[in-house]
């Protein structure tokens, strides 16, 4: 019998700046950036193209700091650059490995990153390197959840992977309330009516857009990216109706 396939060949992998942070809950945890890394090489040694967006509020949140008086452009300009220290501390990770990385980053800085240019991304994905894109979408008020989202469509990924604390959608936050329900399956309408917390509203809209499903999961769980990608159904996906 042949072993089992992936389900994705394509995927993009939305990592929070706070799941770097681990217990420390500022900067980025050496063990857990490796543990995340050691989880993407075993999901590349599976022949599935992999880029990754991560965010930057382990060490600056614009929205945070322009609600306590900064002006949001400047304060976001400074939140796209914690992404690119994300990205190159993801990228040393994976390096490590032995997976062939490379950086993009919307805003340029050539001394340290690719600019972003979507065929050389693709290019680059084709070859079985793993891309990150850095520095958001390179415009203030727009958050690293529409990055992902915008990235995934141009690039041509069939899924976006977003990986949390938690293990997928509830009605209310299970930490607090101990009736909180876990959704399975969600439409993306059911996301903007109900103001759950899966993306932002502008990034579920562009995947509903274009029918781009949204799997949330649960980072902390060793294993559970190698999961999602061959397809067992663990989280809940957000989808068209």
């Amino acid at each position: 019998m042949s072993p089992a396939q992936p389900r994705y060949k394509r995927i993009l992998l939305k990592l929070s700046g706070e799941a770097l942070a681990g217990k420390l809950g500022y900067g980025i945890d050496p063990d857990i950036i490796s543990g995340i890394a050691g989880e993407i090489k075993e999901v590349i040694d599976l022949s599935v193209q992999v880029a990754l967006v991560i965010g930057g509020g382990n060490i600056f949140r614009g929205v945070a700091a322009s609600s306590k008086g900064m002006e949001r452009a400047s304060a976001d300009y400074m939140g796209m650059l914690a992404t690119v220290m994300n990205s190159l501390a993801m990228q040393d990770a994976l390096e490590q490995l032995g997976v062939v990385t490379r950086v993009q980053s919307a805003i340029a800085m050539q001394s340290i990153a690719e600019p972003y240019i979507r065929r050389r991304a693709v290019r680059h994905l084709e070859k079985g390197r793993v891309v990150i894109f850095a520095a958001g979408t390179g415009n203030p008020f727009f958050t690293t959840d529409t990055a992902a989202s915008l990235r995934a469509m141009e690039i041509g990924a069939e899924v976006i992977l977003k990986a949390t604390k938690v293990d997928g959608v509830y009605s209310a936050d299970p930490a607090k309330d101990k009736n909180a329900v876990k959704y399975l399956s969600l439409s993306y309408l059911d996301v903007l009516q109900n103001g759950l917390q899966v993306m932002d509203a502008t990034a579920t809209s562009l995947c509903m857009d274009h029918n781009l499903p949204i799997i949330v999961f649960d980072l902390t769980r060793r294993g559970n990216i190698h999961k999602v990608v061959m397809g067992e159904e663990i989280g809940t996906i957000v989808k068209g109706e």
